[in-house]
């Protein structure tokens, strides 16, 4: 059989995969004694939550396979067929509010849009973040709430998300066939995804690659960490390239081939050069410079300066799905990581032998 993208890549899904796609992955057995039926009819009798368009809509994207081979809708199901499927997930059984917040929106039509969120704020309601949060605003600006009992499954609208404490561009769609093409996207990594960080050192090579499984750390359920192989983790690759070099620290383009969770943060760690003021990986504590107390007062300004991972997704593309053109978005570097950028160049400059 011909290779395709979503069967080769259906048990690489794992639900909430951070800046991936948020998926629930599913496998339904049919009964020895079930009478023949439509595979999107079938479907929808056993997942009472999820609407048969939706379930079409998954069988169009080639998200559903019957005994590991893609059907269509029209697929009649037989006695001990094995349904393993993938959607883009939808939160049930929490009532969201609208809130009006203001966003940042870089891009919006009739089927998506664009924003550039800040440093700080959370994606979506959940682990004590019950307001305030990106989808509360998301609510309010496109007029809509989800109760528990609400009709309208268009607040299923995030296809991705990323660190509260990051900064920068998600898009965000606004129906069901909207979201489910985004998601087939960033599921085969077709996405184009570039990030700014400021690490710290002096990272030795112009540019380079991190290829790597990455798992939760069984030691923090908060942290991720590279392990042994695809049984512990996922399969993680960032591209990264040095713009300026500071001699304490280094300003990087990060490109995403992979989304995993903490991906850019496991990653640079990993090469001994955490994220500036990346306080669960290393990064809030001094790591390259002298043991005076004027340098580490300077540190301690520039974690004031950027109070936060120092880490911005920058440049979003992807293949518009109603028009099919691509699109391309840049979100420039906010304040915060500007200043602190500027505090080192002043910082080095000063340091460098007057001619």
């Amino acid at each position: 059989m011909e290779n395709n993208p979503i069967e080769d890549r259906l048990d690489d899904i794992q639900p909430l995969d951070e800046e991936q796609g948020m998926f629930e992955h599913f496998r339904l057995n049919v009964d020895k004694g079930q009478a023949p039926m439509r595979v999107d009819k079938y479907m929808a009798i056993h997942l009472e939550d999820t609407s048969r368009h939706r379930i079409q809509l998954a069988i169009k994207n080639s998200y559903v396979l019957v005994n590991d081979k893609v059907v269509k809708a029209n697929y009649i199901v037989r006695p001990m067929d094995v349904i393993r499927f993938v959607m883009p997930y939808q939160r049930r059984g929490l009532e969201i509010l609208p809130e009006d917040i203001p966003l940042d929106i870089v891009y919006e039509d009739d089927y998506l849009l664009v924003v550039n969120k800040p440093a700080g704020m959370v994606v979506h309601p959940g682990h004590g973040h019950f307001s305030g949060t990106l989808v509360n605003a998301l609510a309010f600006h496109l007029g809509l709430s989800q109760a528990p009992e609400a009709d309208d499954e268009r607040m299923g609208v995030l296809v991705h998300r990323i660190d509260k404490d990051t900064s920068g561009l998600l898009v965000v769609a606004k129906d069901d066939e909207t979201q489910m093409n985004l998601a087939k996207q960033f599921f085969v990594h077709s996405i184009e995804r570039k990030y700014i960080a400021v690490v710290w050192g002096n990272i030795a090579e112009d540019e380079g690659t991190v290829e790597s499984f990455i798992g939760r750390d069984p030691a923090d359920r908060l942290r991720f960490k590279n392990v042994p192989d695809e049984d512990k983790g996922k399969h993680a690759v960032t591209h990264y390239k040095v713009l300026q070099r500071f001699g304490y620290i280094t300003v990087v383009e990060c490109r995403l081939e992979t989304g995993r969770t903490h991906q850019i943060r496991v990653h640079m760690s990993s090469i001994g050069h955490p994220l500036f003021n990346d306080e669960r990986y290393g990064g809030s504590e001094i790591r390259n410079g002298t043991i005076f107390a004027k340098y580490r007062q300077f540190i301690n300004n520039c974690f004031q300066v950027c109070p936060r991972q120092a880490l911005h997704a920058a440049t979003l593309g992807f293949i518009h799905p109603h028009t099919k053109q691509q699109i391309r978005f840049e979100a420039p570097m906010p304040e915060d990581m500007r200043s602190l950028i500027a505090k080192w160049r002043d910082y080095t400059a000063a340091k460098e032998p007057q001619v």
